[in-house]
């Protein structure tokens, strides 16, 4: 009698724990039209996690090391182990250093990036992870546009010719997010040349909601032209707290907050996340 009371409570608990994972499964396939962004908390470094409509996913940077597993599993459900793709805006190690482990422990169906390469170890475990695990890579440039599902799209803005010489922020993938009347702005580490130069390029098609300000706040992430063409709402900064390098810079700051765009740094707030339905965007 006691064995199978016994037996029937595992039954009970097992039914339980399935129901429990289809309505999980359920709710991530159909996310009902919303788009989440999540800005990750991962100490000094970039991690942004893209969560289209139809429940796809789209990682831009992996921070610095494996704390973006914990990082993850903060937004993602415990058994949700695939990300569509996997884009590095450039091989600086606090942008790839947790990418390995991301492709150690998740499904990734497709690695972006930009072509340029590094000899440090956590960059040749990223390449030998690809290699193993037969990922797709994409080698983006300036036009190529990622279909989320939905009706997200990403588009790469920059770089728009093959990366050259060895300063690799000069390269960093710079990407727009559309979804109805959200757009959010991905920036990586480029420096303000480069930025300068979408701002006379692309202008005031660079509009966005929300700005993922460029190298963690340095003196050299932003610039006027291009700050006045983004006319950011809120901006991100992915910086750790009381960091080595004095991140954000005050002059940043005072840029920002001379155009009243309402600044949200990790370090204060932990994981930034932004909601959409395509018309109305909100702050979790």
């Amino acid at each position: 009698m006691f064995k199978f009371s016994r037996i029937k409570i595992y039954f009970l608990i097992f039914l339980l724990l399935a129901n429990v994972m289809i309505f999980y499964v359920v709710i991530s396939e159909n996310r009902n039209g919303i788009l989440q962004v999540s800005f990750l908390n991962i100490g000094q470094g970039d991690a942004a996690l893209i969560e289209s409509p139809t429940g796809n996913t789209f990682l831009i940077d992996g921070g610095p090391d494996k704390s973006i597993l914990n990082a993850l599993g903060r937004v993602l459900p415990f058994y949700d182990k695939t990300i569509n793709a996997v884009l590095a805006t450039h091989p600086d190690s606090d942008h790839v250093g947790g990418i390995p482990e991301v492709m150690k422990n998740y499904f990734v169906g497709e690695f972006v990036y930009t072509g340029a390469t590094s000899s440090s170890g956590v960059f040749k475990e990223l390449e030998n992870e690809v290699s193993e695990k037969n990922i797709k890579i994409n080698i983006a440039r300036a036009g190529e546009i990622f279909d989320l599902g939905g009706g997200a799209f990403l588009k790469i803005l920059y770089p728009d010719k093959t990366p050259q010489g060895t300063d690799t922020n000069e390269y960093s993938i710079v990407a727009e997010l559309y979804y109805g009347d959200s757009t959010f702005m991905f920036t990586g580490d480029a420096p303000t040349d480069v930025l300068n130069g979408l701002a006379e390029k692309d202008g005031k098609e660079l509009k966005s909601d929300v700005l993922k300000v460029a190298h963690h706040g340095s003196k050299n992430s932003l610039s006027p032209a291009f700050l006045s063409a983004v006319d950011p709402e809120y901006s991100i900064i992915s910086a750790g707290k009381n960091n080595k390098y004095g991140f954000p810079n005050k002059e940043i700051l005072d840029y920002l907050n001379g155009i009243k765009s309402q600044i949200l740094a990790t370090f204060d707030l932990g994981d930034i996340i932004f909601t959409s339905d395509g018309q109305t965007l909100e702050k979790k």
